[in-house]
């Protein structure tokens, strides 16, 4: 209804688009960030995508320096991709090659298409959640700029997607990614009682996944060391339940994600690495592991397959042994009931 909720979709549509809606029947890669799609008329739409700042961050300036190249390559028409890239539709082939070089001007680097590393997603880390372990944007930016040739070339068996989560509540969806950096807190919530006593204590007891919280009277509550999973759901509801400590605080890596139905379908990641410290600027453990794992899938997948893929082909304790992780009991490839403690899902529940 005219009016009503958001503005109609026709209106932000490209006019090539909208003469060809639904009427596509091919599409090619032309290089690493052109794309060409092909009409049943047999018009052809050139889309050039480009690489934007994590956690799709932009001021003011830049967005109105994006808005004008938009207006004169692309129609005045631009979109953010599911990864946060720009891409920019409509563009006359002819002045693609002047559109990347004025883009790349801008820092804003053309590829992220077909078998290369793709634009990093984030959540919000330190920039304005309180509950994160993690300066989660500041850690692409580091992984992004050690891969940021692979962004512009293809030189990967398949297409590579990183994404980072500041907590374990996976805003940044770490676990559907390729690799996944996911902040996690290793201390327990501080409970402090004069500001629980002012809030809801069931509340706080039902939001708890796996039961740790348990009433402490007159009027408080009490944290079970061996139920909780350092999860930061008790502390949404309270702020008398405190938790982060920046000498503890760290990041682990989960391998293997995709929410796609290629090769075996979807999947969630999982642990490889239960802990890496907090080292800005850099976080160059987090960087080297990263690393370690792109090149050995590099010099082993077979074409086109995704890095679960390729860890399902070879095995766990393969890759475990090829890339000189160690193995431990924090691993939860091993723990039979993971289903029913997790119910399938993305958050864990008791």
């Amino acid at each position: 209804m005219p009016g009503v909720g958001l503005p109609p979709l026709e209106q932000n549509v490209p006019p090539i688009a909208l003469r060809n809606y639904g009427k596509w029947v091919d599409h090619e890669e032309l290089r690493p960030g052109v794309l060409k799609h092909v009409a049943e008329s047999g018009e052809a739409c050139y889309t050039v995508r480009a690489g934007m700042p994590t956690n799709a961050r932009v001021s003011t300036a830049l967005a109105r320096r994006i808005a004008g190249l938009a207006d004169e390559f692309a129609e005045g028409h631009l979109r953010l991709t599911r990864r946060h890239s720009l891409e920019l539709v409509g563009v006359d082939p002819a002045r693609i090659d002047e559109l990347t070089e004025r883009l790349r001007k801008l820092g804003l680097p053309v590829g992220g298409t077909g078998r290369t590393f793709r634009n990093t997603v984030s959540c919000t880390g330190w920039i304005h959640c309180q509950f994160a372990a993690t300066d989660a944007p500041a850690v692409a930016k580091a992984i992004s700029d050690e891969l940021y040739e692979d962004f512009l070339r293809e030189r990967y068996p398949a297409k590579l997607k990183i994404s980072i989560s500041g907590c374990v509540n996976q805003c940044g969806e770490g676990s559907t990614a390729d690799i996944g950096i996911i902040g996690v807190h290793r201390d327990l919530p501080r409970v402090i009682d004069e500001e629980v006593a002012r809030c809801e204590i069931p509340l706080i007891v039902s939001v708890c996944p796996t039961g740790a919280i348990k009433p402490k009277p007159p009027k408080s509550v009490q944290v079970d060391p061996e139920r909780c999973i350092h999860c930061v759901a008790c502390a949404a509801p309270c702020q008398g339940m405190q938790i982060g400590d920046p000498e503890t605080d760290g990041l682990a890596v989960v391998v293997g994600g995709k929410a796609g139905n290629s090769g075996s379908g979807p999947a969630f990641a999982k642990f490889v690495i239960p802990y890496l410290p907090n080292r800005p600027p850099r976080w160059p453990e987090v960087v080297q592991a990263v690393r370690r794992i792109v090149d050995l899938w590099v010099r082993e997948a077979r074409r086109d397959e995704r890095i679960g893929d390729w860890i399902s082909r070879i095995g766990w304790e393969r890759f475990f042994q090829k890339t000189g992780l160690p193995v431990s009991e924090k691993h939860l490839d091993g723990y039979v009931l993971w289903p029913m403690s997790a119910r399938t899902g993305v958050r864990f529940h008791w």
